[in-house]
């Protein structure tokens, strides 16, 4: 057990601070809008395209937007057509069944459009709660460290969960995320977890 938290440590101790899509919204929508729209975008393009759409819509706004208009602003993230009718159709439900908050259930909101499994962990994260969404980097990083073994990242997820004690698990995907963008090259990262493979 300690050997992980030690690896855990170490990760945090050689990533950068940056900011990430899900992080410092000031309303419990922007958070959750924001994160749909970082699946399989950067972070760094992500964050710039949503503070844009939510300097221009209120919540009651976007549920009422034109989608031709959101597409536009939202044109630079991955799959944004799909996105953008996502983010419309997920506003008007918020606005009309859930009086504009944010359920803060994992089974609520996988039921809304366009969030799954990860996009659900990561705004629970965002709100304290204990979950442990698997993205590409905590799905990477966790099988090189040798701390999952399955294909599947619903599987990781559960592998993880079964490794680490629930008070650690809201800080993983953020330390994996941020430690696999520090090092944009692969060769240098996988030196530095190998490294951290190695640890006793």
């Amino acid at each position: 057990m300690s050997k992980i938290l030690k690896q855990l440590k170490e990760l945090e101790k050689r990533s950068s601070k940056m900011r990430l899509a899900a992080e410092s919204w000031k309303e419990d929508w922007q958070t959750l809008i924001s994160t749909i729209m970082s699946a399989r975008t950067r972070d760094e393009m992500t964050i710039p395209v949503a503070s844009e759409l939510f300097r221009k819509y209120s919540l009651k706004r976007l549920a009422e937007s034109n989608l031709k208009d959101v597409k536009k602003i939202i044109k630079p993230v991955n799959f944004y057509k799909t996105k953008s009718k996502n983010i419309v159709n997920c506003a008007k439900i918020l606005v009309k069944d859930y009086n504009g908050m944010v359920p803060r259930d994992f089974d609520e909101l996988i039921k809304l459009p366009g969030v799954g499994r990860k996009t659900a962990n990561v705004f629970l994260v965002e709100h304290k709660k204990h979950a442990l969404p698997v993205d590409t980097h905590v799905f990477q990083i966790s099988r090189k460290l040798g701390w999952a073994k399955s294909n599947h990242p619903h599987k990781v997820e559960e592998e993880l969960k079964n490794l680490f004690p629930k008070k650690y698990w809201n800080k993983i995907n953020e330390i994996l995320v941020r430690f696999g963008k520090t090092y944009t090259s692969r060769k240098e990262k996988d030196k530095i977890l190998n490294e951290i493979r190695r640890m006793k």
